[in-house]
């Protein structure tokens, strides 16, 4: 959908609020979505805005029961949202545009109630025995934010095994999660969160936790990193098939945000301590070179052919 119906004031505004969360508070997202046309755009906006208000109240410092009652008035407003009785003068400019692109994409919004489930679970402490039990966290707070998307995007008509986009889309989102967890493991735990399946911790002898700038003594974190890095790299490469099955646009943005990602999971594998020492990032000349490679379709050619391969 390239263009919509007359898009009044209030919603425009709401929209330009949105894109503004989005450009000031995520970058990697930024720089995918700016290659999509703008209703996409907008919408995909709206969606980010939304989560980023979840996260947030996860986040904060505020006390716990406070966070639960604020994720559960952030649910309700959410099912104002689906029933479709936020006007356009509400004064809400997040619940307005999501309202709007809603109505104009098929985006589950139950994939929001899977947010708000996993922010609850980061509010309630839950710690993760194995990785299965892992991925149904990062399922709620990445997977569904990939399904969501795909609502927006939408697929080719006629694209070879359509019907699976959503579970690639929900893998993708996976990948994206543990490189996310890799990234940030200094910082959690600062904040008293670990995400790491509790059995790989212990394999690798890093069950004391990264309370400092250094791995815990007699550990094998590099193992630990290659460990979790090497799953993620599944997780993309599953995941990845997904991008044959979008328009030039939507794929380009897929490749865009999925390459950031991945070349940040290479920087973590280069060195692993580095997680340790502080947020590993990439600067932004290398991140536009990543985006202009979605737009070219490289990453989707890749994946077409690597499929028909297989199949042969």
């Amino acid at each position: 959908m390239e263009s919509l119906p007359h898009t009044s004031a209030p919603v425009l505004a709401a929209y330009s609020y949105c894109e503004a969360v989005t450009g000031q508070q995520a970058r990697n997202f930024a720089y995918g979505i700016r290659l999509l046309p703008t209703p996409k755009r907008r919408a995909m906006s709206a969606l980010y805005a939304f989560s980023r208000r979840v996260d947030d109240i996860g986040d904060g410092a505020l006390a716990p029961d406070v966070k639960v009652a604020r994720l559960e008035d952030t649910r309700a407003l959410l099912a104002r949202i689906r029933a479709g009785s936020v006007d356009e003068d509400d004064t809400d400019p997040v619940a307005v545009a999501l309202s709007h692109a809603a109505a104009y994409f098929p985006v589950p919004l139950g994939g929001l109630d899977e947010l708000i489930d996993g922010v609850l679970m980061d509010v309630r402490g839950e710690t993760y025995e194995t990785w299965d039990d892992l991925k149904v966290y990062c399922r709620c707070v990445a997977g569904a934010i990939g399904r969501l998307s795909l609502g927006v995007f939408g697929t080719e008509p006629g694209a070879r095994g359509a019907e699976r986009a959503p579970e690639y889309a929900d893998t993708l989102g996976l990948a994206l999660q543990l490189t996310n967890i890799l990234r940030d493991v200094r910082e959690d735990a600062a904040g008293g969160r670990t995400y790491l399946p509790a059995d790989d911790l212990a394999k690798f002898g890093c069950s004391a936790g990264f309370d400092g700038s250094t791995p815990p003594p007699g550990s094998d974190f590099a193992g630990l990193v290659h460990f979790e890095v090497r799953r993620a790299r599944a997780l993309f490469a599953e995941g990845y098939r997904l991008l044959p099955m979008l328009d030039r646009r939507s794929g380009a943005c897929v490749a865009a945000m999925a390459g950031i990602y991945r070349r940040l999971l290479d920087r973590i594998e280069r060195e692993p301590e580095a997680v340790l020492r502080g947020r590993v990032s990439l600067p932004g000349r290398e991140k536009a070179y990543v985006a202009v490679r979605g737009l070219s379709g490289l990453d989707a050619r890749h994946v077409s052919r690597r499929t028909v391969r297989r199949r042969a």
